[in-house]
């Protein structure tokens, strides 16, 4: 009886060694949000937010930077700015794009005593650790995900991820260069928890981003870009 409570012993021990250290690999990006340091930037984001949020074209149109970037490939001004989105129309990609932006946090990004005149968002693009290639890591956006362990509603759930880095499965078609799970992302946690994640619950720091400045007293948006 005694060389079984010892063997159950050094199992459990194995146990909880192996579990510590598949936990301990697990990273995060977590929600930060410095708006609050500046309560100039802080009142323009909630009015910015509210003309996204009922699609007023004049406001956004009013808030950019005759500069603005908006691509890695050239693109920027105003005019580039309206041909590339269509803004004028409801059913523009840039609504839904930019809340997504603008309504999950960011950080204030000048130094000394400018440092709160720049502001980028969203927070998986500024609090992104330098050490995870941005380009093979993901997070989880969102807190109690579920992980399923097929690509449907009905699927077990294997676990909840709260704002873990993730390793993107291969998803594409051979040659069609097509989603094989349209509407999901097959992930890999960096403790080793694989399983299907709803695509709008996955984001890469590379994706959309925007930049803002004050400049002489007003609040400018001097980039949304994505890619790298």
């Amino acid at each position: 009886m005694k060389s079984v409570r010892i063997k159950l012993a050094v199992l459990t021990s194995i146990f909880l060694s192996i579990s510590g250290a598949t936990s301990a690999q697990e990273r995060f990006v977590r929600p930060v949000d410095d708006a609050k340091l500046n309560p100039s930037f802080l009142a323009f984001r909630t009015k910015l937010i509210s003309a996204a949020e009922r699609k007023d074209s004049q406001f956004i149109l009013s808030i950019l930077d005759p500069k603005i970037e908006l691509s890695f490939g050239g693109d920027a001004g105003i005019p580039a700015f309206k041909r590339i989105w269509k803004i004028d129309s409801k059913n523009s990609e840039f609504w839904a794009a930019f809340l997504q932006v603008i309504k999950n946090g960011g950080q204030f990004t000048g130094e000394g005593a400018t440092r709160l005149n720049l502001f980028a968002a969203p927070y998986p693009h500024t609090a992104w650790p330098d050490d995870l290639d941005g380009f093979e890591h993901s997070v989880i956006f969102g807190n109690n995900v579920n992980l399923r362990k097929e690509p449907n509603m009905n699927a077990e759930v294997v676990t909840r991820l709260s704002y873990n880095v993730v390793r993107i499965e291969s998803e594409t078609v051979p040659k069609s260069g097509r989603s094989e799970y349209p509407g999901w992302r097959q992930v890999t946690t960096l403790g080793g928890l694989r399983g299907f994640v709803k695509q709008e619950f996955v984001r890469s720091p590379l994706d959309y981003r925007a930049g803002f400045e004050r400049k002489r007293g007003v609040w400018k948006m001097i980039f949304f870009i994505a890619g790298d």
